[in-house]
């Protein structure tokens, strides 16, 4: 039997593995709720300045005094996850380090970020930030105030020691190890906002080049940098959502024209180094599909089935060929917590991909959420093993 790195790094360069891999993602709130359910956990030793875990709503927050803490052991380790994320996340704000507290109450806080976006989070439940307001309204601005910082390698943005352990870690239990981070559409939404940006994109296109061309710059050199000091990873994951349930949020000519080229070529830097890029881009993404093979991506996720045209089966028929697929199980058959349903729809999936010759990697297509309890998400990944076998 393959490894999991085996595995993974045979379904995402073409070659033959000798089963279908397994991955996903529950929300940190999931996991609070699943502990409370059975899901095991175990003590570790904190220091002062490291994260530990909530139990009231599965947050991570600062150690103020070392000693010992409960926490969840990682989804990754308890069900066999093939695939394991190791960091990469450095900071991509211009003012580096900046957090600016706006507002707060006792469900959220408001808070500006080093782009000058003031965004709105929940503090004990997932969700993505509710936009507030902006300051990078104009090229003016951003050249101003902001691109300067963006221009040269700076190593304080990475943290390298997290990154290595986790490496390290997944590395020893043969797991196929991902470095991540968004890209240049997540960023502009989280620096211009949606308004500026629809409009910029538009009326001009110039700075929205230059914006994609500085942070397509930042992000080689640090990525780079990452490399040089801590080795290479098996993989890397984008994470930019180009989609809403009903299209995408800009034209296929308009995506062509002013980001995809980025994509390209940060795909293509990616691959130098010899490492398979997966796109995650949740929503209608059926109409980009082109774009992203074109692009070089070698997978993509999640295959949201809430959203227009996106069927796997017809991903897999029109492009197995060219692209392995990482999740489309509805999350809302894991929701029906109904052994019947989860066993009928995770068979037909899982045996519909493999008899359409999909490279798969078996997950939900979206996170897993709170609905679903943790006896049924076992369930799911029993009758996963149970027809994993190509």
């Amino acid at each position: 039997m393959m490894t999991s790195r085996e595995v993974v790094d045979a379904l995402l360069r073409g070659n033959k593995a000798d089963r279908v891999a397994l991955h996903d993602s529950p929300w940190a709130d999931t996991i609070a709720a699943w502990v409370q359910q059975g899901y095991p956990t175990r003590m570790e030793y904190k220091q002062v300045g490291e994260s530990r875990w909530c139990p009231e709503d599965g947050r991570w927050v600062e150690v103020e005094q070392e000693g010992e803490y409960i926490e969840p052991v990682p989804a990754w380790e308890h069900f066999g996850y093939d695939m394991v994320g190791a960091g990469g996340w450095f900071d991509v704000m211009p003012l580096r380090d900046y957090e600016e507290l706006v507002a707060e109450t006792d469900a959220w806080e408001i808070k500006r970020n080093g782009a000058g976006a003031a965004l709105k989070y929940w503090k004990h439940k997932s969700g993505t930030p509710e936009h507030i307001d902006f300051r990078m309204t104009s090229r003016e601005v951003w050249e101003r105030d902001y691109r300067s910082h963006l221009l040269t390698l700076d190593p304080e943005r990475v943290d390298l020691e997290n990154d290595r352990k986790a490496m390290q870690k997944g590395r020893k239990a043969q797991k196929w190890v991902h470095l991540g981070h968004m890209f240049i559409w997540e960023l502009m939404r989280q620096s211009l906002g949606d308004v500026t940006m629809y409009e910029s994109v538009l009326l001009d296109p110039g700075w929205i080049h230059d914006f994609n061309r500085v942070y397509t710059d930042l992000y080689k050199m640090h990525f780079a940098y990452m490399f040089e000091q801590n080795g290479l990873p098996d993989g890397m994951w984008l994470y930019e959502d180009m989609g809403y349930k009903n299209g995408l949020f800009a034209s296929p000519r308009v995506l062509g024209e002013v980001v995809f080229p980025y994509y390209q070529e940060i795909v293509s830097f990616f691959h130098c180094y010899d490492l398979p890029v997966v796109l995650h881009t949740c929503g209608s993404t059926a109409e980009a599909i082109p774009l992203i093979i074109e692009a070089g991506f070698d997978a993509i996720n999640p295959m949201e089935r809430k959203a227009l045209n996106n069927d796997p089966f017809v991903f897999a028929e029109k492009y197995g060929d060219k692209l392995a697929f990482v999740g489309g199980l509805d999350a809302r058959v894991f929701e029906t917590n109904d052994k019947d349903t989860i066993r009928r729809e995770v068979i037909a999936y899982i045996e519909g991909m493999k008899a359409r010759g999909a490279r798969l990697v078996f997950a939900s297509d979206h996170s897993i959420s709170p609905n679903t309890r943790y006896e049924s998400y076992l369930y799911a990944v029993q009758v996963y093993r149970e027809h994993m076998l190509y």
